[in-house]
């Protein structure tokens, strides 16, 4: 089976662009959408399973699948306009390529996802991983602008320049950021810029938890950090808590903020000094990848407290970091699917989705990346799945299996 398949897309693609995953797998490496939708339109005639990977440096490359379809090769930022604050990348072109190319022109992507920095475009954008900075600058839907997307069955959808609804009435671009993959491949993003800051300055705090939200509800409303993270003492490689802010912006406005910060909330702060801010800020994003598990809560800043609670009676402290003044929770470390069940459903009981944004397979698998939050979203997801991908090709566990 894999050598017949091997062979069909050596026909469609050519064989330099067809190799084998380390089980032998066949992976396709498309260099274009047209060809992504070749290979999909194949897939959904025959009645295979795609596994889609981008970099390999986020979701593990284990779903159970006939064909690995990588998105290594679509790699260019194919437009940047600066006067109109808009770049287009392809859907493989890792972050760290994107940042160095706009920086050139003065621009700025502002989007610091966990992970690492050779993270794919395609990865953030299909999982919605914001890091801290979505204090300032909204979550990852807020910078995308339009995309091109994949089908499950080979048909290519452009979604950009205007609301483009499907058939059920859906904004694709926004049903896509947060798909995991479920609805469609993404082939190419459209991305909203900024320019590229001026200075850019951060501060930590150390002290007890309770301190440390108490005082960031404090300072709502007096201050605008780019990011007021909250992080654990394990993430922060610290023995207390860290509460640490980021002014990004002109040179007199960042001063402006960090003295308003400073003289209020009652914390010591401390300077990071410059040449060490990327690093501690690279160390907070990285530290998503030291378990094999990381979920996402959507919980509100005042109920921050009581969620982290949670998380430390089911699952340990772990890897945890917060949005002190936005909420959003993330934690990283290795637990049973049991215990992880047992989060959501708490956690659905108080109103606060979980959304499981990386673990191995046999965990997607029972738990689904969101799961049914609401009564009702299951059959929606499906319709919707039904609509994009009608032959189920794409390997991908949005709702986990039958408890």
């Amino acid at each position: 089976m894999n050598d017949a398949i091997a062979m069909r897309l050596r026909a469609l693609l050519g064989p330099h662009a067809v190799e084998r995953d380390p089980d032998g797998l066949p992976r396709a490496v498309p260099d274009s959408p047209d060809a992504m939708a070749a290979i999909c339109g194949a897939a959904h005639a025959e009645g295979w399973k795609i596994r889609v990977e981008g970099r390999t440096t986020w979701l593990p490359a284990d779903a159970p699948a006939d064909l690995a379809l990588s998105t290594r090769g679509l790699e260019a930022v194919t437009s940047v306009s600066p006067a109109d604050l808009v770049a287009s990348a392809q859907a493989g072109a890792s972050l760290d390529l994107v940042r160095r190319r706009l920086a050139e022109q003065g621009m700025w992507l502002a989007l610091d996802p966990p992970g690492r920095p050779e993270r794919s475009l395609g990865s953030i954008a299909a999982t919605a991983t914001a890091g801290p900075l979505r204090l300032g600058f909204g979550p990852v839907r807020d910078h995308v602008l339009g995309a091109t997307i994949v089908t499950g069955d080979g048909r290519l959808v452009h979604a950009g320049g205007r609301v483009v609804k499907n058939v059920a009435g859906y904004d694709l671009t926004k049903l896509h950021v947060g798909g995991f993959g479920g609805f469609g491949i993404i082939a190419e993003l459209h991305l909203r810029l900024r320019a590229l800051p001026r200075a850019d300055v951060t501060l930590v705090a150390h002290g007890s938890r309770d301190a440390l939200t108490g005082a960031a509800r404090d300072l709502s409303g007096t201050v605008n950090p780019a990011a007021l993270e909250l992080l654990s003492p394990a993430l922060a490689a610290e023995p207390d808590w860290v509460l640490a802010g980021r002014f990004l912006g002109t040179e007199a406005g960042v001063q402006s903020e960090v003295q308003r910060l400073v003289h209020g909330g009652g914390l010591q702060w401390q300077q990071v000094p410059a040449d060490r801010a990327a690093a501690f800020w690279g160390l907070a994003a990285r530290a998503a990848l030291g378990g094999p598990v990381t979920l996402r809560l959507g919980v509100l800043a005042d109920g921050l407290d009581e969620t982290i609670d949670l998380i430390e009676r089911e699952l340990t402290e772990g890897l945890l970091s917060a949005g002190a003044v936005n909420g959003m929770l993330r934690w990283t470390g290795d637990a049973a699917v049991e215990r992880l069940r047992a989060v959501r459903r708490t956690a659905a009981a108080r109103e606060i989705p979980m959304t499981i944004e990386r673990a191995p397979w046999a965990v997607r698998h029972a738990l689904g990346h969101f799961g049914a939050y609401r009564e009702g979203v299951g059959q929606l997801v499906g319709r919707l799945r039904e609509s994009f991908d009608p032959g189920g090709c794409l390997s991908v566990a949005l709702e986990g299996a039958m408890e």
